[in-house]
């Protein structure tokens, strides 16, 4: 974030400082460039999704409990995910299935941080909701790392790359908060 508002403020000064003919000019150079810079500017984070995924981070750590969306006893994972958007006022879905009726379908390259991914159970094969995970972060590349409560290796609430096994396991994408 620093990073971005440093490149605005040096294009800015190199705008205002640049010999232009008259204010016109100089002000039509400046809104073309400053389109320009915020055309490259990677999607910031909302506000509701930031303390979305400060308020799931915090629950990192949480352990697997089956039919659970209880942080004191654990979480599978539609319980962590339910109890994550809960405390944003988004109710009424509880299992993966309920996430992909309820959610808006979204394509995966339109998908934001915040959004959930819904996934089949642990066989590829049935086609049909059985895990899910919230978007934690999506680099320049479009890489996207999800935070989810797993039931594999670690036991938990975790943050995984959405690749390989994952990938295979991928249904669709969905918004539950606009």
């Amino acid at each position: 974030m620093k990073k971005i508002l440093l490149t605005i403020l040096l294009l800015g000064s190199i705008a205002f400082s640049s010999k232009a003919q008259d204010n016109v000019s100089l002000t039509m150079q400046y809104q073309k460039m400053m389109e320009k810079v915020i055309s490259r500017i990677p999607e910031v984070a909302n506000s509701t999704s930031t303390k979305i995924m400060d308020f799931a981070k915090s629950l990192i750590g949480t352990r697997y409990r089956y039919a659970s969306s209880n942080p004191e006893i654990g979480f599978d994972c539609s319980g962590f995910v339910s109890y994550v958007y809960k405390q944003f006022g988004f109710t009424g879905a509880r299992s993966s299935a309920d996430f992909a009726k309820k959610g808006k379908a979204i394509k995966l390259a339109d998908a934001k941080v915040g959004d959930v991914l819904v996934f089949t159970g642990s066989n590829s094969r049935v086609r049909r909701p059985g895990h899910v995970g919230i978007i934690y972060s999506i680099d320049e590349e479009g890489k996207i790392k999800f935070i989810h409560s797993s039931s594999g290796k670690a036991k938990g609430v975790t943050i995984t790359d959405l690749e390989g096994y994952y990938k295979n396991r991928f249904l669709k994408a969905v918004t539950v908060m606009e």
